[in-house]
This record gives C-alpha cells, sequence and structure tokens, in this order.
C-alpha cells in the first residue's frame, strides 16, 4: 500500500459555544491552518504525534485522542491488528483548547484512512467519521466542529436534537478579515464543562431561558452582519456573546483579561471561543496593522497570539 494524507482545518467559533448543544443556532469559521495526518505501511500499529501544541496539551489529551482514533478505526471496519500501519500527526495548526483541534485530527484521519484503505468515502461520510472520532474526546459532540473541519469556510450550523439532518448553510463574508486568537495556556476539559453547563441550567431554567433567549437574537443579527460585511456590528455582538457566556460561569479570569486587552488596543470585539475555562479567546481585528496591534498586546501580557483570517 501506499502512503495516504487527509487534513483537517481548525476553527474558531464566533457565536454560539455551548449554545450550539441545544440545538440553538452557531456561526464558525474555519482558519487558515490545518492538522494533517499521513497513514504509511508499517509492522505494528504506531501513533506519533508531531504536532505543534499548548504545553501538556496533548499529554492530557492522549487517551480522548486514543478513544478518538479507536471509534474512526471501528467505524471504517479497520483492525490495526490485522493491517497495521502508522499514523503521523502533523501541520500547523497549534493544538490547543478552543482552536477545533480534536474535529481537524479526528477529519485528518478518516481522510487518510479514505485514501489509504480506498474506501470512496465523500465528505459527508468523513464528517459522519469525524463526528465518531470527537464522540472519544466531547462525548456527545454539537457536530459543529467537525463540519467546520472538514468543508471549511464560514458555517451556520444547528444540531437536530431529534436526531435527523443537522442544518448547515455556508456563508459568504464580502471578504476574509483578520483575527487574532490569544490562548491563556490553559487546557480544559469539554465534557465537564458542559456537563457543568447542562447542572446549572437545570438548576436555574428561568436564568438560562433568558440567557437562551437573548443569545437567539444575537446570532440572527451577527448572521445579517456577517454576509453584510459590518464588522462594528460584529465586533459588538461578539462582545455581548462574550458577556453571556460570563453570566453561564464558563469564562474565566485569563480569557476575560485577553477580551479586555484585546478592546483596549481597539478591536471591533473579543470574545472567548470554544469550551471555556481555558483555551483561546478571538478578537475581530480587521486590517494588518489592528491584528499586529492586538496580537503584541496579548503577547505583552505573556501570553501566546497567533494571527489568521477567517471567511477564508
Amino acid at each position: 500500500m501506499k502512503a495516504a494524507e487527509g487534513h483537517g482545518f481548525g476553527k474558531t467559533i464566533l457565536f454560539g459555544e455551548h449554545f450550539v448543544v441545544y440545538g440553538l443556532p452557531a456561526i464558525a469559521s474555519a482558519i487558515g491552518s490545518k492538522t494533517t495526518a499521513v497513514i504509511e505501511p508499517a509492522d505494528r500499529y504506531e501513533l506519533v504525534d508531531l504536532r505543534p501544541a499548548t504545553p501538556g496539551y496533548k499529554e492530557e489529551k492522549h487517551g480522548e485522542q486514543v478513544e478518538s482514533n479507536r471509534l474512526i478505526f471501528s467505524a471504517c471496519k479497520v483492525d490495526v491488528e490485522e493491517t497495521p500501519f502508522k499514523l503521523t500527526l502533523g501541520g500547523d495548526l497549534i493544538a490547543a483548547s478552543g482552536v477545533g483541534a480534536s474535529a481537524a485530527s479526528a477529519a485528518a484521519i478518516a481522510r487518510a484512512l479514505n485514501q489509504y484503505f480506498e474506501l470512496g468515502y465523500d465528505d459527508a461520510h468523513i464528517n459522519a467519521l469525524a463526528y465518531e472520532g470527537e464522540k472519544g474526546y466531547h462525548g456527545k459532540p454539537s457536530g459543529i466542529d467537525n463540519t467546520a473541519a472538514v468543508y471549511g469556510g464560514l458555517i451556520w450550523f444547528a444540531k437536530n436534537l431529534k436526531g435527523g439532518e443537522n442544518t448547515m448553510d455556508l456563508l459568504k463574508m464580502p471578504r476574509p478579515v483578520e483575527i487574532v486568537l490569544g490562548n491563556t495556556g490553559i487546557t480544559a476539559s469539554t465534557k465537564e464543562v458542559v456537563e457543568d453547563v447542562r447542572r446549572n441550567r437545570e438548576k436555574d431554567p428561568k436564568k438560562y431561558g433568558r440567557i437562551f433567549a437573548k443569545y437567539g437574537e444575537i446570532v440572527v443579527s451577527a448572521r445579517k452582519a456577517i454576509t453584510e460585511g459590518d464588522l462594528e456590528a460584529v465586533g459588538r455582538l461578539m462582545d455581548r456573546n462574550h458577556e453571556l457566556l460570563e453570566e453561564m460561569t464558563v469564562s474565566c479570569d485569563e480569557l476575560d483579561l485577553l477580551v479586555g486587552v484585546a478592546r483596549e488596543e481597539g478591536a471591533a470585539g473579543a470574545k472567548m471561543t470554544g469550551t471555556g475555562r481555558g483555551g483561546l479567546m478571538v478578537a475581530l481585528t480587521p486590517g494588518k496593522h489592528l491584528q499586529d496591534k492586538v496580537a503584541e498586546a496579548i503577547e505583552g501580557e505573556g501570553f501566546v497570539a497567533y494571527k489568521t483570517k477567517i471567511g477564508i
């Protein structure tokens, strides 16, 4: 067999983390970085993880990665004992909480398996496999991360809670826009944070009903602003989304600090992105000069900043 390679895009959630689990729409964008997976013949199965990563991320997530791979292999009916191979993960996506690292890995592995074993799967099937892989990390994933990882672009996504087909629309921006991702360096457990939100929602349904209703208004307005290229409105709505996530206690001091720094430096808007309680924040920074300014300010606080674009 010849060596095979697949890829999966990193992503940032612009609107909707946690809300998307309950069927509300979310907006996510693939970013310019991706994870690659290379499969080549070997005498025994071996996983080699060469991805750049937040210190400790790969070690903390290793067990989940192994389970994710097992689920993908099983769904493909691949037995690594009967047909061993070497699986090498790489690429330029920095594995961290909040950037869709697990979904990018799952999508890359699914694509590489498809090519290596000549399975003939289309993107919809690859997406289903990546979703299976996400279960190893998240238990009950929303589906938005793997969808962005497989298809790329800018996505409006709503999970069908009845088990039918999810809603997925590809959105268009007038032009790609610069963003900055600030990394707290903290690795959070998605399963634990999602479960905590569920418990809190059950304890105080009135509070969460109010929060969810406000978010529903925000995301509809955000879709219109994004497609029209009204970046000032997009930024204001990102700020409001972050306030709701703070109220849900899924932010943290480090995320709030970075959000504040980005806004002070002129970002159109900023919010946590992904699981929360660590991981990443995203700042909307139209123009290279503003992007550089915000990134430098984040680095000046002792954190790592990544510069990329959405709407690519």
